[in-house]
């Protein structure tokens, strides 16, 4: 064998290698002691879509309340979240694997714990470019304790997108179609079936995001996309809900409130299954929260944690699945921490869980043992006037580029839905 052949078989080798074992990054869940994780921007919840140069925050409390260490590390990934071949710092500027050191301990609360917040760009980090990113903290033996998944977007492309009811008559009642279209002044679009790729969030959920959708035609320089069966999603219904700003009372949609333990535990009121009732509009905010205490000035350390006890009636489940409580404020985990018991002397289904006080949208999910989500089969149904907000996430990798940019988001609500 030649030099020449060694040489080219070895990198064959290698390359065969990464191509192996390169892996999507998973979101990893916290454990116990980690709650009411959150992206922010303007002191508000986020869903994780963000526009490259604005500053977000990245904020999380340890129950443990001992001020560990804790750092963090930050992985460019392609469209479908596998890292991308760039190096570092290509995509940073500066260096991760730095501590959180904006962190304060709990103020006049019965649950104690150190509220950590990272702001990026700091004086150590400062992102370069758009894409998918992988957001991972570390302890102090650099093990992962959680990771989460955030976007950066350009403004390079619009996207117009109308809420259609389902194109199929037997889900016209029970679906959203979602038509769109990508536009774009700066970027020419020479082979969109193999440059262009898109994500369909409902909700911002990532969990039932629709993928790897092309262009239906191309009008121009315009990429259209009107399918009747590819881009509809279950409708669901409208969030559940509950309020304790005022831990010590009964406020909306709580029963009773119990303070003769450790720590305060809200008890809800039961909810019976809505699949074969008719809608009723109940407004939300789409499964997100809001951390509050109407008796503090700073409610991301003085707002206290309360067991907040929940119960739900299904008579005519019989699905051999499970049933989680999901919602923003656990980043929709199907974990055993949030899968319900089922009582059967009382014929319902409970669960405790550990939750910062303030108003909180939940749902009740339906999976099977492997996660996989029953939409079809939604404990609280599915209805063509449920209100929800649809995004449009826009990659695109030019025939020379090494990884997938995010070049625009479009969003658009289900109240202007059309037949």
């Amino acid at each position: 064998m030649t030099k020449t052949f060694l040489k080219t078989f070895s990198l064959f080798l290698l390359f065969s290698s990464y191509c192996t074992f390169a892996q999507a990054e998973n979101e990893v869940a916290p454990p116990y002691n980690i709650k009411t994780i959150s992206f922010s921007q303007s002191n508000q919840n986020a869903i994780p879509i963000l526009k490259l140069g604005e500053g977000f925050q990245l904020q999380f409390d340890d129950l443990f309340g001992n001020e560990a260490n804790y750092y963090y590390e930050i992985i460019h990934c392609n469209y479908n979240w596998i890292p991308s071949e760039i190096p570092k710092n290509e995509y940073l500027k500066g260096f991760d694997n730095q501590r959180i050191t904006d962190y304060t301990n709990s103020f006049n609360t019965l649950q104690i714990y150190s509220h950590y917040r990272l702001s990026i760009p700091n004086q150590f980090t400062q992102l370069l470019i758009s894409g998918n990113y992988i957001l991972k903290v570390l302890n102090e033996e650099k093990e992962v304790v959680f990771s989460r998944r955030f976007i950066l977007y350009e403004d390079l492309a619009t996207v117009p997108i109308q809420v259609k009811r389902a194109r199929t008559v037997s889900n016209l009642d029970f679906k959203h179609n979602v038509d769109f279209t990508i536009k774009s002044n700066s970027i020419t679009f020479q082979n969109p079936l193999k440059n262009v790729k898109v994500v369909l969030l409902q909700n911002g959920q990532l969990n039932n995001a629709i993928k790897n959708i092309v262009p239906q035609y191309t009008i121009g320089n315009d990429l259209v996309y009107k399918y009747d069966t590819q881009t509809q999603f279950w409708a669901g219904n409208e969030f559940l809900y509950f309020e304790n700003k005022d831990i010590r009372a009964a406020n909306n949609n709580v029963a009773r409130v119990n303070a003769a333990n450790d720590i305060y535990s809200s008890y809800l009121y039961t909810t019976n299954a809505r699949a074969n009732s008719p809608y009723s509009l109940t407004e939300d905010i789409n499964g997100n929260f809001v951390v509050k205490n109407i008796n503090a000035e700073k409610n991301e350390i003085e707002a206290d944690y309360a067991w907040v006890y929940f119960s739900l009636s299904a008579p005519t489940f019989r699905i051999n699945k499970d049933i989680y409580i999901t919602g923003m404020f656990n980043n929709y985990n199907l974990t055993p921490e949030y899968k319900m018991d089922y009582n059967t002397q009382k014929g319902i289904y409970e669960k405790a869980l550990l939750i910062k006080q303030g108003f909180t949208n939940f749902q009740y999910t339906v999976a099977d043992s492997k996660g996989i989500i029953d939409h079809e089969n939604a404990i609280d149904g599915n209805f063509y006037q449920t209100e929800n907000e649809y995004s449009i996430i826009v990659y695109y990798r030019d025939n020379n580029d090494r990884y997938d940019r995010v070049i625009g988001k479009g969003i658009a609500n289900s109240l202007n839905i059309i037949n």
